[in-house]
């Protein structure tokens, strides 16, 4: 008597069909991406602008003291108009020496237009959106960049930020590149650098060519100030608020477009510890702005944002369930303990799944100079069973930590990634 199906094989099906789906979906990506990049190698973006709009430049800094000088002076000797950019640092309640080194930085630079605020425990020390609020109450520019305390952007990175807002109305944010700083510390770092470049070239530079759609990193961005008026700064509950303030971008009617020439060098976790942390965080904080944003999936006014609203979805929810179920079944039917009915073409499904995402990053690395080398291919083919098999584990905690505090209503904690 034929044997039907059990309920291995439904969720051996479910597993399939939604990788494969995310796996489909990245591809149509990564083209958009390529298509992409070879537009924006015919950009000219040096062209003087005939005015040039003020931008007030805001840096977050809670006990920076380790990066804190480095990412002041780039700053101030980036490629823009001095008398049309001023720094606002928030030194935000920091117990170490960066209110000192800040001062040392602003006295070697006489006739900068240098701002350091220096929260006290009453109004500081509240995470990343407060200490942005302060900074934004204190600037003078029509345009408000972001950079990061550890950041070392280029010469001309807010200049092409700017040249691109300044070109489109319809634009309310110009988002940047971000790149490594440290990738060549060890082997974490250096999948760090390839996830942070599959994720620009895949994700962000994809749905901009295919959708117009772009999510604000929390760094390296340029935001007319207008907006941050109109929406009331920046929501203190979130502790992603660069994926929640994008979506408040979205439903304002504006756009936000990515422009990889300009790049910002940042530090990254060099400690597994540190990088679980964070990516705990930033898991928590995106799935917060989910629930937040969700009823927008069926409201025709604002459909366009529908794609950004499914996928991310998808690869909390669906993908990330899918992948678990997926491994679960796979390690049990190695050991024997469950037999799959329809699992005749089972490896040859993951192996294709595996080449799939393998070209996928590699792709996205061929579009930097540099990256495409066979040691970061090598680094592929493992990262799929080491540095993603982590990611797992990191976003079942910041998915079980939105969970508990939404029900214990738990105040929102912002963690501070460790610098090195």
């Amino acid at each position: 008597m034929k044997q039907g199906l059990g309920t291995a094989d439904y969720l051996f099906l479910f597993c399939m069909t939604s990788i494969w789906i995310m796996l489909f979906v990245n591809i149509v990506l990564t083209i958009g991406g390529y298509i992409y990049y070879f537009k924006t190698l015919k950009l000219d973006l040096n062209k003087p602008l005939e005015e040039y709009p003020m931008v007030s430049i805001l840096v977050p800094a809670h006990n920076e003291e380790k990066v804190i000088e480095k990412t002041a002076v780039s700053i101030l000797n980036m490629d823009y108009p001095k008398d049309r950019m001023e720094l606002i640092i928030i030194n935000d309640n920091s117990s170490d020496r960066t209110a000192e080194i800040l001062e040392k930085v602003r006295s070697s630079y006489p006739g900068v237009n240098m701002t350091v605020i220096n929260t006290t425990r009453e109004n500081g020390g509240k995470g990343k959106s407060n200490a942005l609020n302060i900074g934004f109450q204190r600037s003078r520019g029509e345009l408000l960049a972001v950079y990061d305390a550890d950041n070392t952007p280029e010469r001309n990175a807010l200049k092409y930020l700017v040249h691109t807002i300044a070109a489109d109305e319809s634009l309310g944010a110009v988002i940047g590149k971000f790149r490594t700083r440290n990738r060549n510390r060890n082997l974490l770092t250096r999948f760090i650098n390839i996830e942070t470049l599959g994720f620009q070239w895949m994700v962000q530079a994809g749905r901009w060519q295919l959708f117009k759609l772009c999510t604000i990193p929390g760094t390296n961005f340029v935001i007319r100030r207008s907006i941050i008026d109109k929406i009331g700064g920046w929501d203190t509950k979130a502790i992603a608020e660069d994926t929640e303030i994008s979506f408040r971008l979205y439903r304002e009617g504006y756009k936000i477009r990515f422009m990889p020439l300009s790049v910002t060098w940042e530090q990254e976790p060099e400690r597994m510890d540190v990088w679980i942390r964070q990516r705990s965080r930033w898991v928590k904080g995106n799935v917060y702005v989910l629930v937040k944003n969700f009823k927008l999936l069926f409201s025709r006014e604002f459909r366009y944002v529908r794609f950004d609203l499914l996928y991310f979805t998808s690869i909390y929810f669906f993908f990330l369930s899918s992948t678990l179920i997926s491994d679960a079944l796979f390690l049990l039917g190695t050991l024997g303990l469950i037999r799959l009915s329809i699992a005749g073409n089972t490896l040859l499904l993951w192996l294709m799944a595996y080449l799939v995402f393998v070209l996928q990053i590699s792709i996205a690395l061929s579009m930097e100079k540099g990256e495409s080398n066979y040691k970061n291919i090598l680094l592929v083919f493992l990262m799929y069973f080491t540095y993603c098999q982590f990611w797992l584990f990191v976003a079942v905690k910041g998915i079980f930590q939105h969970i508990r505090d939404r029900v214990m209503k738990l105040e929102v904690k912002w963690y501070k990634t460790e610098r090195f």
